[in-house]
């Protein structure tokens, strides 16, 4: 039984656990004062281009979420979210628990856009009765795996700065949206155009770990204080700071999100070639094929992955995730297997 219900169910790259296991007897500060960490956070930011933002490490995508999001705002203040949005499906709300009421919108393929958030604007004017919107958030990549282009992003940047709202990206997948095969967005431009934004390794090599970047450092003024408060202030730092620093120091980062993107491309193109059709254009590495019930049953055998939504009777989209570490032999029996169910031979 494979899985492709998501992209974090290996440990970590064989890199990585090498370096934690060569330096672990090294005495090193504490709380992410350590060399590996510094060093970390220095080429982070050479390679988004901005020298004077601050970082931090976190250990996952909700904690996260629930420390900046409630970090920036004042208790009257909420966020702006697709209705797909992790903060919104998958957190358990986690953002509403500090506070804060999350607006949503429907978006468009998992997107929000400039006129999601007029309208949310239009329609929380009544003060000081309604709650006052702060902060759009939006994940790149997204939850059904489209990605955001680089003239999409600037259109959200421009109606925030024009409302003084923050835009916040969620970057548990941003390895994946920055090498879908036609994006046209940089790193540095991720840090142009969002005042908040994290860079997912959980989900692209790491053992664990997110790296919280404010592009504005005085939005990030005590946030040192916040983490601590939160419990998210690991002593060992190190942990954190030794696995960002293996993913940037050379690329792997974006060879392994690469590597998670050609093979779910390789899967779509199978699945285009006999006829079937998708829930969304996707891009990255999860995509969302609609097959018929039946050879969702059959493929069932051999695979794990979530049933998303039911089409009609007789069909639904499922969603399949491949990973920095899916192997070629298993896109090829992937592959091989559904050619069977769709010509009617049992998968055994």
């Amino acid at each position: 039984m494979y899985n492709f219900k998501n992209d974090y169910a290996e440990g970590a790259h064989p890199r990585i656990l090498d370096k934690l296991a060569e330096t672990n007897f090294e005495q090193q500060l504490g709380y992410g004062e350590d060399n590996y960490s510094l060093e970390a956070k220095f080429i982070l930011k050479e390679k988004i281009g901005c020298k004077g933002a601050s970082v931090f490490f976190l250990t996952g995508g909700t904690q996260t979420n629930l420390i900046v999001v409630s970090a920036l705002l004042r208790p009257h203040e909420a966020v702006i979210s697709v209705s797909s949005g992790h903060i919104q499906a998958n957190e358990a709300g986690a953002i509403e628990a500090t506070g804060h009421r999350i607006i949503t919108v429907e978006g468009e393929n998992g997107k929000v856009t400039p006129s999601d958030i007029q309208q949310v604007l239009d329609t929380h004017t009544l003060r000081p009765h309604v709650v006052k919107p702060k902060l759009v958030y939006i994940s790149n990549a997204t939850e059904l795996g489209t990605y955001y282009a680089k003239h999409e992003l600037q259109s959200l940047a421009n109606i925030c700065r024009k409302n003084r709202l923050y835009l916040y990206m969620d970057g548990a997948r941003l390895g994946n949206a920055l090498t879908a095969k036609d994006s046209d967005t940089s790193f540095e431009d991720i840090a142009q155009l969002t005042d908040v934004f994290y860079i997912g390794g959980t989900k692209n090599g790491a053992l664990l770990g997110e790296a919280v970047v404010f592009t504005i450092p005085q939005l990030a003024q005590d946030f040192d204080y916040i983490l601590k408060q939160r419990g998210a202030l690991l002593a060992k730092g190190r942990i954190l700071g030794i696995q960002f620093l293996e993913l940037f120091k050379d690329g792997l980062y974006f060879e392994l999100a690469k590597m998670a993107n050609d093979n779910a491309s390789e899967i779509a193109d199978a699945i285009r070639k006999l006829g079937y059709t998708f829930l969304t254009d996707a891009g990255t590495n999860q995509i969302f094929p609609i097959l018929s019930t039946s050879i969702i049953e059959s493929l069932s055998k051999k695979y794990a992955f979530y049933v998303w939504k039911k089409i009609n009777i007789n069909q639904a989209a499922i969603r399949l995730i491949t990973s920095w570490a899916t192997e070629q032999h298993v896109v090829d029996a992937f592959i091989s297997d559904l050619e069977k169910a769709h010509a009617g031979i049992e998968i055994y």
